[in-house]
């Protein structure tokens, strides 16, 4: 492997240009680069380490197990590095950023609000205005740099970076949960359901049962959803990722193996302005939220035995 006084850096932006987008056109089309160029610039990186970061299929890439290793590492790289080049800046006297954020309440609530203190002492020179909602904002129109969206876009005039993609899984509180591990997924059917029949519909169709679940209660966040789980209400369908500090603190254990995998409509991404591509406040935000997904997936993956 190449020492990394020689090693080709250009490289990385590539990677992580690629690893977002898991496209090469979109990837070259966010570095200002051809298509051949950071097809080579891969190709460089994976000849340099001996070993192949990408499951190519057509044009789409899916990062192997060394490249999600890889991932994570060049995250933090490129987070601590505009750190370092926002930290420059305040010492030659630039000002304070205020950086506007609009985000499902769902993502708010679960996912980001117990990190901001992390962010926080991270960049403690960046205010974060946070608006959470349902409605899709406008964000040039209201003054937002950054947006947290599900869905497959598109966002016109929007750059927009995959942030995770999470199957469903079956969790409730331990109570619950611990008399139905270990039962046949029918014993679900007898349970307290919450939210969306049709998706419990697939769920157990995907089991090759043909059951017509009823469910006890519905909501339209997510995050209202798992809180009622953890409340002992029923059994939730909720993204892994959502639901995982509830997971790795025992707030809600998973009922049983089987995932419902929705498509990539269903996907989260983190969007931003086209005029705000190069932004070190957005790009060192963006970096850090990859950062942090792929630390929470490593930490549920080594949870269940998977890292």
């Amino acid at each position: 492997m190449t020492s990394l006084d020689r090693f080709p850096l250009q490289y990385l932006a590539a990677f992580r240009a690629a690893a977002q987008t898991e496209n090469l056109r979109a990837a070259a089309e966010s570095l200002h680069l051809t298509h051949s160029a950071i097809s080579q610039q891969i190709r460089g990186l994976e000849a340099q380490l001996g070993f192949e970061l990408f499951t190519r299929q057509g044009r789409r890439l899916r990062l192997n197990p060394a490249g999600q290793a890889l991932q994570r590492a060049v995250s933090k790289m490129f987070a601590e590095l505009q750190a370092g080049l926002l930290a420059a800046g305040q010492a030659h006297g630039q000002q304070a950023r205020l950086l506007r954020v609009t985000s499902l309440p769902s993502l708010a609530q679960r996912w980001l609000m117990p990190r901001l203190p992390r962010w926080q002492a991270l960049q403690p020179h960046i205010t974060l205005d946070l608006h959470t909602g349902h409605q899709v904002m406008d964000l040039e129109r209201e003054g937002y740099q950054v947006g947290l969206r599900v869905g497959r876009g598109p966002w016109p005039g929007l750059v927009h970076e995959k942030l995770f993609h999470s199957p469903l899984i079956a969790v409730a509180a331990p109570a619950l949960a611990h008399r139905l591990i270990g039962q046949p997924l029918q014993a679900l059917a007898q349970q307290p359901l919450l939210d969306d029949v049709d998706v419990w519909r697939q769920w157990f169709a995907l089991a090759g049962l043909p059951v017509a679940p009823v469910v006890v209660a519905s909501f339209n966040d997510a995050g209202v959803l798992l809180q009622a789980a953890e409340q002992g209400m029923g059994v939730a369908l909720a993204r892994e990722l959502m639901a995982g500090d509830a997971l790795l603190d025992g707030r809600l254990v998973r009922v049983a193996t089987q995932e419902l995998d929705f498509d990539v409509g269903r996907d989260y991404h983190v969007v931003y302005p086209e005029a705000l591509r190069d932004d070190p406040a957005v790009r060192m935000f963006c970096d850090w939220l990859h950062a942090e997904f792929a630390a929470l997936q490593q930490r549920l993956n080594e949870a269940a035995g998977l890292a």
